[in-house]
């Protein structure tokens, strides 16, 4: 089954992370704290100048994040409060300008990167280091996942379950990635992987994994994140070890084109 329109996302991972952050930024500036609603996708379209497709990709990045919750008939609410803002000489005294590049000097990732140091992680290397460090970290995971670490877990894994294009379910992929790494409960391990999900914001990584997009793909990932979120409930680690390695395996004979 082939690509269809809707499953090619029409900007980088990085810049849907930087209107994200502004989203929070500016909520901030409006006073709004933990259990406040934020306004609707019209409405930050029109505040920020962007498009209301950019702001539902960049909803989509903070409730897989945990940042927000999205009730049906309520609307958005923010889960966190939003970090503390610190002005730079870019910032005027009415506040910063919006847009898809409005940003990009503030924003750092999970791994302290700014956009310009993601052009140094090459796909395959990416993906090297994931096949030698997740696999053996299922372990860990099985050792030392708690009850709330196996909730994070599942709101992933239904979250790319309900997906409808590549790009929710590429941010359900990673947000599934990633909490199932904090399930180790080791620091080093989660800032070594927090390097490696900043690379996945980059444009290669994101131009190699949207040419080797499909449904059909989509579908036989999310049955490979079943039977590993499966096996670490179950509390098997060879059985999650296992399942790590093959879904890493298939992914990368996807990007390209390996025997898996």
């Amino acid at each position: 089954m082939g690509k269809t329109p809707g499953d090619i996302p029409a900007q980088p991972a990085d810049h849907r992370h930087r209107l994200a952050e502004i989203i929070l930024d500016e909520s901030r500036r409006a006073g709004l704290g933990r259990g406040s609603r934020l306004p609707t996708e019209r409405q930050l379209a029109a505040n920020l100048g962007a498009t209301r497709t950019s702001v539902r990709r960049a909803l989509t990045v903070l409730e897989a994040e945990g940042r927000i919750s999205r009730e049906v008939g309520r609307g958005t609410f923010l889960r966190e409060e939003p970090r503390p803002h610190e002005p730079d000489a870019g910032d005027g005294a009415s506040g910063h300008a919006a847009g898809p590049d409005a940003g990009a000097e503030q924003y750092l990732g999970p791994g302290g990167l700014r956009p310009a140091d993601q052009g140094g992680f090459a796909p395959a290397d990416v993906m090297t280091t994931r096949r030698l460090l997740e696999p053996p970290a299922m372990r860990l995971v099985v050792a030392w996942a708690t009850a709330a670490d196996f909730e994070e877990i599942g709101r992933c894994l239904a979250g790319g379950e309900r997906a409808g294009s590549y790009d929710e379910f590429e941010t359900w992929d990673l947000a599934l990635h990633r909490s199932i790494m904090a399930a180790s409960h080791s620091p080093l391990l989660t800032r070594l992987y927090a390097v490696i999900e900043e690379a996945r914001h980059g444009r290669f990584w994101g131009d190699l994994k949207r040419r080797s997009a499909s449904r059909e793909r989509q579908r036989t990932y999310q049955a490979d994140h079943a039977e590993l979120v499966a096996a670490l409930r179950a509390r098997d680690a060879d059985r999650a070890v296992e399942a790590m390695r093959a879904h890493l395996a298939r992914v990368a004979s996807h990007l390209f084109d390996e025997t898996a």
